[in-house]
């Protein structure tokens, strides 16, 4: 971990978020979809803390709770120690101020009518007394520059940029604020592999200049090996295991993530000593309208046992700052499939 503060930046406690599932026939409210369930984790400032999982296991439902986008059903939020549910009003436009957030899409998150000026500059609007207005072109240049993109280009219109520099555009327009937090939910992911390589090496550049805290979703573990100090792996709207880097990818506890792991492409596949066995996993994904009963994880598990269908293992410490939510943590990985089998 990069920084040796005991007091997070940003807390969340018991975080549910569910969607309504309604009827065609008088849009009557049916059941409910729980896309986050119980989330619970400490970011802590100047670190990076990776959020990874399979599509649809609620990674990109906690950063919209957690910005506002998405209204929690239960739990809490606290930025800088203050509940960002109750605070007021006036307290958190301040607040939200200091939480920005990269989105996935660099084609649909910036408005084709603006440009890169206007979309930089947007939040100063908002933001009055932040930045005088008569350095707003000064100010904005140096922005664009500071993300690898010509200042002399931002009276060009997002369609003149390709996608990799529209991400840069995204980053430049994060940044207008002067954010101590700032999501990242998938924000490589649409880029070619070497744009990728350099969107990254610029974030943690930023980061260092600028002592920012990022919340950094992905669904692809080599990427997030590469930026995060600590790595919490999702399923099924909650987090089954919490450590650091480099301990979560070579002891870890969790079947799923050895799952995950196991799946990792291997550059030399045939002289590597580390290459782990590949894991499939039966059966599909349930529900989260109607989820297992304890363990999310048992019905694909090949340890699960009686009390994983009774008993919600929590997430707690197996490990010296090594979380997970298994009943059985001690058990070797021998899936009942195998690649190799």
């Amino acid at each position: 971990m990069k920084t040796e503060s005991k007091t997070p930046l940003l807390s969340v406690r018991d975080l549910h978020t569910t969607f309504p599932i309604r009827s065609a026939f008088l849009r009557r409210t049916v059941g409910a979809i729980q896309a986050v369930a119980g989330v619970d984790f400490d970011l802590f400032p100047g670190e990076t803390l990776g959020l990874v999982g399979e599509s649809g296991s609620g990674k990109s439902t906690v950063a919209r709770t957690i910005i506002g986008l998405e209204n929690p059903a239960q739990g809490t939020v606290k930025f800088q120690g203050h509940d960002l549910a109750s605070t007021s009003p006036a307290r958190l436009r301040g607040l939200r101020r200091n939480v920005q957030m990269i989105f996935q899409d660099p084609y649909s998150s910036l408005n084709p009518r603006r440009t890169v000026f206007e979309l930089v500059t947007e939040a100063w609007e908002v933001h009055q007394g932040l930045v005088p207005r008569k350095k707003w072109r000064s100010e904005a240049q140096e922005l664009l520059g500071r993300v690898g993109l010509n200042p002399d280009h931002m009276d060009r219109y997002p369609h003149q940029f390709s996608g990799g520099q529209r991400q840069r555009i995204g980053i430049a327009r994060a940044l207008s604020l002067r954010p101590k937090l700032i999501i990242c939910d998938e924000a490589v992911s649409a880029l070619d592999v070497s744009v990728q390589a350099q969107v990254l090496n610029l974030m943690q550049d930023l980061q260092q200049e600028y002592g920012l805290t990022y919340l950094f979703i992905a669904h692809d573990l080599s990427v997030v090996r590469h930026i995060s100090d600590r790595i919490a792996v999702m399923y099924l709207g909650g987090i089954v295991e919490l450590a650091g880097r480099e301990e979560l990818f070579e002891r870890p506890t969790h079947p799923y993530t050895e799952a995950l792991l196991s799946a990792i492409p291997v550059a030399r596949p045939w002289d590597s000593e580390k290459r782990r066995e590949r894991i499939i996993l039966s059966g599909d994904i349930p529900s989260p309208a109607n989820p297992p009963s304890g363990c999310r994880f048992r019905t694909r598990c090949w340890k699960a046992q009686e009390v994983c269908a009774v008993e919600t293992p929590p997430l707690e410490e197996k490990l010296p700052q090594h979380q997970s939510a298994c009943h059985f943590p001690e058990l070797s990985a021998e899936g009942p499939i195998r690649a190799d089998s």
